[in-house]
């Protein structure tokens, strides 16, 4: 159905206050949480949060995945919570804040490239286009003279904004939810459930957490994850496909501002011109959201043999 313009303006207004929240996760990770943990912080981003929508959600008419759902949804969960967080946090830890943060950049162009490999939806030039000044914009905003570029922490990012691309592909193919917060409560659960077993594999136990430490799980868990993709999941759905990567935008700038308010830095020409360039994607993004009919609708039909188990021809 059809938004009319106040709706489609509510959703973009909505849909931009997630990036935005997730523009604090570096400042959060690195002066609340334990050091050198990315399997542990991401476990603890998506457990409480997910226990507290799943009770929430349980409140209003009940939701869960059922027979093949399950594994629609795990593969979804995967993409947005059990790659994306922890290969995030990896390249958090092992790169100075921008150069972290410019791997958001690459959003708007890994989606119109993921789209069009998976759905064969070709992308208009005009927003390849506005991808590409994107990047550029983002990159002037945050990447400082003399960064360091750790090789794996590069590829940890790269590989993160990837698997969360594909997780915005995959998520406008997934059925209309009856319950918002349970059905992210529930993708959730899903990415615990392949997080805290690894994490416990592989980095251990967790150490004794301080009250800051609480502090930060609290605010990344149930602001910065579980509140964020409410909104960012429906903004998803609603929106045309270039929309919400553009939005997404809005993370590493907000990012970097922290960066700047927190350590008094000041902006130079270069970044203030990269600013303008951002800003002006993320504006762009906006207004595809608040004057187009509909959000476009992925083909019923699934495109790869090797996802036909999981998105079966309809």
């Amino acid at each position: 159905m059809a938004m009319d313009s106040w709706s489609r303006r509510r959703v973009v207004t909505a849909t931009v206050v997630a990036p935005i929240s997730w523009g604090t996760t570096a400042i959060t990770i690195t002066e609340f949480l334990p050091a050198g943990r990315p399997l542990l912080v991401a476990a603890m981003r998506v457990l409480p949060a997910g226990l507290v929508l799943v009770a929430l959600g349980s409140r209003q008419p009940g939701w869960r995945p059922r027979g093949r759902e399950w594994a629609r949804y795990a593969v979804v969960a995967a993409c947005n919570f059990a790659l994306f967080f922890p290969l995030l946090a990896a390249g958090i830890y092992r790169l100075p804040g921008g150069v972290a943060s410019s791997g958001g950049g690459l959003q708007p162009l890994l989606v119109a490239a993921l789209t069009w490999l998976l759905l064969r939806r070709r992308p208009r030039p005009i927003d390849l286009a506005v991808g590409v000044v994107a990047a550029i914009g983002v990159a002037m905003v945050v990447i400082r003279p003399g960064a360091g570029f750790d090789r794996v922490g590069l590829l940890a990012m790269v590989s993160a904004n990837t698997a969360f691309g594909l997780g915005v592909v995959l998520t406008k193919r997934l059925p209309v939810p009856v319950n918002r917060t349970a059905t992210t409560g529930w993708q959730l659960l899903l990415g615990a459930a392949l997080l805290v077993p690894l994490a416990l594999v592989v980095e251990g136990l967790p150490p004794s957490l301080s009250a800051r430490n609480v502090a930060g799980f609290a605010y990344l868990s149930l602001f910065g994850t579980g509140l964020a993709y409410i909104v960012w999941f429906n903004g998803i759905r609603r929106l045309p496909s270039v929309a919400p990567p553009l939005l997404g935008l809005a993370a590493p700038v907000t990012g970097a501002a922290l960066g700047w308010i927190v350590l008094g830095q000041s902006l130079s020409p270069v970044q203030i011109l990269g600013f303008v360039l951002a800003l002006g994607a993320i504006s762009y993004g906006a207004l595809q959201g608040s004057t187009a009919a509909r959000a476009d609708v992925a083909p019923r039909r699934t495109i790869r043999q090797t996802m036909r188990f999981l998105w079966p021809s309809q």
